[in-house]
């Protein structure tokens, strides 16, 4: 009895196998990605043994003439961060210069609240320190009379 009924794969018919369209694309995905990488590995290789050849061909060169070039090399060195100070000053100053803009026009830049807030500061501290003096001023111009009468 067993022999008679069909096994599974006899049941069924075969049929052919379909790839997925979305399985297609990855596999396409991952051909071009191995092209790319071998082209980009085979390039890298060339660079560096191109390097590597240059700088086997140069460097008697470079030796030879390093007493030009140390002191290029400096001079040069000089001047660029001279030039990328003179940059970054005349920036700072453009900077300062439109904030104080903006602040003198009543436009309230950024951080004039901080400046309002030390102005305000300092012209209480000197209104004290004025009324402090007329009080004081007149105790010690007394001490000053007693001690010279005829001052």
């Amino acid at each position: 009895m067993a022999d008679q009924r069909p096994t599974q794969a006899q049941a069924q018919p075969h049929r052919p196998t379909v790839t997925p369209a979305f399985l297609q694309g990855h596999l396409c995905g991952a051909l071009t990605l191995l092209a790319t990488a071998s082209v980009l590995l085979i390039l890298a290789g060339l660079t560096a043994s191109g390097a590597v050849l240059g700088l086997m061909v140069f460097l008697p060169l470079i030796i030879v003439s390093s007493p030009v070039w140390v002191p290029a090399a400096t001079i040069l060195l000089i001047f660029t961060a001279a030039f990328l100070s003179l940059c970054g000053f005349g920036l700072a100053l453009v900077a300062a210069l439109s904030w104080m803009y903006r602040y003198f026009r009543g436009l309230h830049p950024p951080g004039s609240h901080r400046l309002d807030y030390a102005r305000s500061r300092i012209y209480d501290t000197a209104t004290h320190v004025k009324d402090y003096a007329r009080e004081y001023g007149g105790y010690l111009q007394s001490k000053v009379k007693d001690a010279a009468p005829g001052a």
